[in-house]
């Protein structure tokens, strides 16, 4: 199948399909996100759109890339995100590359958000849904960021078959720069386990799907089953 894997200033046209791929960290902060509670996620394309957001309407939670800032209820690290309790609760998400490529394309009929914890599960979203080639949107680096094309490169082997091995992948993003950047306390709102938690394939069952409600672009988490093997002698 001929996905087209294009950063987010080569961007010209509407997908019809597109996955934006943020490894290290948005998308797999917002899969933990969804897993310690939270309802829908709401990306916003300034961090003073995050807090006006958050403001207006009552009980919402705000997040943002680096330190911890006024205003702001949690930053962007699976780390210090797993303990938190967001029951029923909405998120504004604001970070540099994810929710900026996430934006970027929200006109399209099917855009999911993706990293490797959720790869597998999207991978399986967009066959059930026959959906046909993908653009892959590579957030980082302007769109070289090997964490998030090798992410991209394995959803759409996965999509054409479950037999893929992952440890090529996974390599690639742990020794790609950004790895390194957290690794080596590069970047601000950092957890020491941030690296590995981005790196845990398929940790969870569900795909992200960002839609337009209202004015607003939402992320929602849809669960994805996992399909068994057809039984033997079956026709």
């Amino acid at each position: 199948m001929d996905h087209h894997f294009v950063g987010i200033p080569g961007l010209t046209d509407v997908p019809r399909v597109a996955v934006v791929i943020d490894v290290m960290r948005a998308f797999t902060v917002a899969a933990w996100a969804f897993s310690r509670g939270v309802e829908r996620i709401v990306l916003a394309s300034t961090e003073s759109e995050a807090l006006a957001l958050k403001e207006s309407r009552s009980g919402w939670l705000a997040l943002k890339d680096g330190a911890p800032a006024a205003g702001f209820d949690a930053v962007n690290s699976p780390g210090l995100l797993r303990s938190c309790d967001f029951a029923g609760r909405t998120l504004v998400q604001k970070t540099t590359a994810g929710t900026v490529g996430a934006l970027a394309v929200a006109n399209a009929p099917l855009v999911l958000c993706a990293s490797f914890v959720v790869a597998g599960p999207t991978a399986r979203f967009l066959r059930n849904k026959d959906s046909g080639p993908v653009t892959f949107v590579v957030t980082g680096d302007g769109g070289k960021a090997d964490e998030d094309l090798a992410c991209a490169e394995y959803i759409g082997q996965r999509m054409a078959g479950d037999e893929v091995e992952a440890a090529p992948y996974l390599h690639r993003a742990r020794t790609s720069r950004a790895a390194a950047d957290l690794a080596g306390g590069l970047r601000s709102g950092y957890h020491p386990d941030d690296v590995d938690l981005c790196l845990e394939i398929d940790r969870f069952s569900f795909a992200m799907v960002a839609r337009q409600e209202e004015s607003l672009t939402v992320l929602r988490p849809v669960a994805v089953p996992d399909i068994p093997p057809p039984a033997r002698g079956s026709g």
